[in-house]
């Protein structure tokens, strides 16, 4: 399976690295390593993140950090949603849910 990351997906790698180096760039360098080898594991493994609060999602914990990388499998490509931090409301509803997934319909359009 191959692994496509979403430009909102990759703009949260950029805004995480840059809010972290702001006190510790190692650090930094070293979150977004682990977030992306952590994603990497899914081309082996597709479902081993939790089911989705949001239909048809999995999220994937990236361990030793606060983060979660919420995807979906479509035409055995694995979507990467978005990044972020553990603490933040993410959806619980279908509001919610529209949000998610707007950045990646614009996605599309702007490819066609």
């Amino acid at each position: 399976m191959k692994i496509h990351w979403t430009r909102v997906a990759n703009q949260n790698l950029k805004h995480i690295e840059k809010y972290l180096s702001q006190e510790n760039p190692i650090a930094a360098i070293d979150t977004i390593l682990s977030i992306i080898q952590t994603v990497e594991l899914l081309k082996q493994q597709p479902v081993m993140g939790r089911a989705g609060r949001v239909l048809n999602t999995r999220e994937l914990i990236i361990s030793g950090t606060p983060y979660i990388a919420p995807y979906r499998i479509k035409n055995k490509i694995i979507e990467i949603i978005r990044v972020f931090h553990s603490s933040m409301k993410w959806v619980d509803d279908v509001e919610g849910e529209e949000a998610c997934f707007k950045a990646v319909r614009i996605e599309h359009k702007i490819k066609k």
